[in-house]
């Protein structure tokens, strides 16, 4: 649908002005027809709260937007969700609530655990298509969880992104060597194994591998095993803020000029908020544009444009709320191809409409053009603190992994 919506932009009034077309050409929706439901396992309470409460924000605002350029296929669209409070057993009831009441050919999981849980039920229904706030390398799985995408690149190609990075500041000459930090977690165990062959295969050296508990412990041992091979890059991997923050001003404080990198979980502005001039420096892979980034697009622009008109005092929007409207963007695309296609939305006709997803101008949410890839969107850039400035900027092209 929104291939077919920049196109008629496009011809209206060019790129720059497509928000303002649609704005102006926007169908009426049909109000006697029945809407077609987002539905969502939402944690907004909780250890997770930070996250699910912009990601509550970014699918109401989505469904705001969409329903005023109207709906999908003329048909309205209703977003029902059920606070989850981050844990599995409530998310799967929260699912079966939803499911029991209307019939989502779309959902939001919460977390991996639950993604997994209610997968066997998922593929059973064949009525649905699920996404959410996991990027785990398991969901690209096609023939475990053949309804279930992931809305960017998985955490392992998240790694890969930031190896290709790493490589090529290594060329012409000697390749950098990296340390991997990470979580005792499934979380954090997640990419590490695919990342060692990925970093073997660009001639990259991991000369350590430090894991940790999540959140703020005593790392000064470890530091001190990450002085002694003095690491080019240090990616962390499995946390939010804590312990990366205790890492990075230990190692400065010891003289050591590794740069420092992390993945999409902890490459948002807490770091900067917790680390003041201190998170200088540091890097972060990012599939989507960041809200205060000085790019533009058509969608993009509707974004803020949408953020600020539902809540004009709120100001930043975390990537958490990027993250949920373009899982929304998505849903809507697939539903829409599934529908011009004159199919019904069962889970096999929309998987196989999320497959055909090739070279999608998501209007300014990614960067380039992507492409589906093993139910996942392998595009990500590096993206560097400015702490004087208070945010990221871009650090590297746009990397699409084929």
């Amino acid at each position: 649908m929104f291939n077919q919506l920049m196109q008629k932009g496009r011809q209206l009034a060019g790129i720059g002005s497509l928000v303002t077309a649609l704005g102006l050409a926007a169908p009426a929706l049909a109000q006697d027809k029945e809407p077609i439901v987002f539905g969502g396992s939402i944690p907004l309470s909780g250890v997770f709260a930070f996250a699910g409460i912009h990601g509550h924000a970014g699918l109401t605002d989505y469904t705001d937007w969409i329903n005023s350029q109207g709906g999908i296929d003329g048909r309205p669209v209703q977003y029902v969700m059920e606070d989850t409070a981050y844990e599995v057993d409530r998310s799967v009831a929260a699912f079966k609530k939803i499911t029991g009441s209307y019939s989502p050919p779309v959902y939001y999981g919460d977390s991996t655990g639950f993604m997994k849980s209610i997968a066997s039920e998922l593929n059973s229904m064949n009525s649905m298509l699920m996404s959410g706030a996991s990027f785990a390398t398991a969901l690209t799985d096609n023939e475990q969880y053949p309804y279930q995408f992931i809305p960017g690149p998985s955490y392992s190609q998240m790694f890969g992104i930031i190896l290709e990075y790493i490589a090529s500041e290594g060329e012409g000459g000697d390749m950098p060597t990296v340390a991997f930090v990470y979580s005792d977690t499934e979380f954090g165990k997640d990419p590490i194994e695919n990342s060692k062959a990925r970093a073997a295969e660009l001639g990259i050296d991991v000369v350590e591998e430090i894991v940790t508990k999540p959140g703020s412990v005593d790392v000064s041992a470890e530091v001190l095993k990450l002085r002694r091979v003095r690491p080019d890059y240090v990616v962390f991997h499995g946390y939010v803020l804590s312990p990366i923050n205790e890492f990075m001003v230990q190692m400065r404080q010891m003289g050591l000029d590794t740069k420092f990198m992390g993945t999409f979980w902890s490459s948002d502005k807490l770091i900067i908020d917790k680390m003041g001039k201190d998170a200088d420096g540091y890097m972060g892979i990012m599939p989507y544009n960041y809200y205060d980034a000085e790019e533009s697009g058509p969608m993009l622009d509707a974004l803020r444009a949408q953020a600020e008109k539902s809540d004009p005092e709120a100001g930043y929007r975390p990537t958490a709320y990027i993250q949920a409207w373009f899982n929304a963007m998505v849903w809507t695309e697939v539903i829409q191809r599934t529908l011009d296609a004159g199919k019904e939305l069962t889970g096999d006709n929309m998987a196989e409409a999320l497959a055909s997803i090739k070279d999608w101008d998501t209007g300014g949410i990614m960067g380039i053009p992507v492409t589906v890839k093993d139910m996942s969107f392998p595009v990500g850039r590096i993206w560097r603190v400015n702490a004087a400035e208070g945010r990221y900027e871009p650090v590297s092209d746009w990397i699409h992994l084929d």
